[in-house]
């Protein structure tokens, strides 16, 4: 047995063994079947039919195997391997997220934002599971802030850091616990205005380190002048520490800018150097940004392009490119990367949700 088909069968036994006999007595017949067939359980937000909103547990195959209703459209999604518990976020400008456990021991939290305040979609977990971090807009202060919520007491919100930024979309925490990873899009908003972009011809996207225990401001990357517009929106880390990013541009369509990159502790951006024809294919837009750290790969979706990439997280060069209409959400599989789009397909199942952009793996 290799130690992918060890890998395989771990990832599927932790979930089936945390669910438990009574999550898994609650189960239809083929979503049990699909469960214990699974090499990998992920969860994404998605609209139902009828209009409805609510997050999936999904097979690698794409088998919905478990939902949960949500009050409004959620965003990206956090889960902690260590409590188990995974986390919704509300779509900016909305002001909740909703803490569940996929194996459905605990109820569902219905969380908050204080008035001033709302949720940009995105969050991660401490790794001990402890502090739940969330990306947030004061929006009268013009400011992005990091909202810190006590998961293990009731998520509630405990305190926040400067993001020192403006438009803080997606972040990360380091493996160590050390370091919260910030996108700063750079682009201002405000409820009273919807999903308005105030600020496109003055926009001040940035990539920013923060101390994990204190906030203090530990390294930022302000872009160039020359890339003012390329918004800085996704992240995600590699086993070796290396920090990847995605971006969003809101220039002229005939620009070709550079729309991924990477950088460390102590180090300066480096972008990929991608070819024009992927470039081209990408159409101006990263939506969504997942490292696969055991086979070193990295994926793009660009719902724009209706395209899918990945690159060498080594060497950044192309590995494959797909076309998949609307693809939105990516993340690492047991065997290279899964991908979502906004019209049902999870990888080559399509089901009768729409998923939304983000995509999490919750087995571990």
């Amino acid at each position: 047995m290799t130690s992918g088909t060890k890998r395989m069968l771990i990832d599927r036994r932790s979930f089936i063994k945390a669910a438990g006999v009574p999550f898994l007595a609650a189960l239809a017949p083929h979503s049990l079947y699909a469960l214990e067939q699974a090499d990998a359980v992920f969860a994404s937000a998605f609209r139902a039919r009828d209009g409805s909103y609510g997050i999936a547990t999904v097979s690698e195959r794409g088998e919905i195997i478990d939902r949960v209703a949500l009050p409004a459209r959620a965003h990206g999604m956090a889960t902690s391997h260590v409590t188990g518990m995974t986390v919704a976020f509300a779509r900016r400008p909305g002001t909740f997220f909703m803490a569940f456990d996929p194996a459905r021991h605990r109820e569902p939290i219905v969380m908050h934002t204080p008035a001033n305040r709302h949720f940009y979609g995105h969050g991660q977990f401490s790794p001990d599971g402890a502090v739940l971090y969330a990306s947030e807009n004061d929006f009268d202060g013009n400011r992005g802030v990091v909202g810190l919520y006590d998961a293990r007491n009731g998520f509630t919100r405990i305190g926040e850091y400067d993001a020192y930024g403006v438009g803080t979309h997606d972040m990360t925490v380091s493996d160590d616990g050390r370091l919260i990873v910030i996108a700063n899009g750079g682009i201002e908003t405000h409820p009273d205005f919807g999903r308005t972009k105030l600020n496109i011809d003055n926009m001040q996207p940035s990539l920013v380190l923060l101390d994990a225990a204190t906030g203090q401001l530990i390294q930022k990357h302000a872009m160039p002048d020359r890339l003012r517009q390329l918004s800085t929106r996704h992240v995600d880390l590699g086993d070796d520490g290396r920090i990847w990013f995605a971006c969003q541009y809101e220039g002229p369509r005939n620009d070709l800018p550079p729309l991924v990159g990477h950088f460390a502790e102590g180090e300066d951006v480096a972008f990929v150097d991608l070819p024009e024809e992927t470039t081209v294919r990408l159409a101006n837009y990263v939506g969504a940004i997942a490292v696969n750290r055991r086979e070193g790969l990295v994926g793009l979706t660009s719902p724009n392009g209706n395209a899918a990439v990945t690159l060498s997280a080594k060497t950044g060069r192309v590995v494959s490119e797909m076309s998949v209409r609307e693809a939105a959400g990516v993340a690492p599989a047991a065997k290279g990367i899964a991908v979502s789009s906004y019209d049902g397909f999870f990888e080559t199942l399509r089901s009768d949700v729409a998923w939304d952009q983000h995509i999490v793996r919750v087995s571990s």
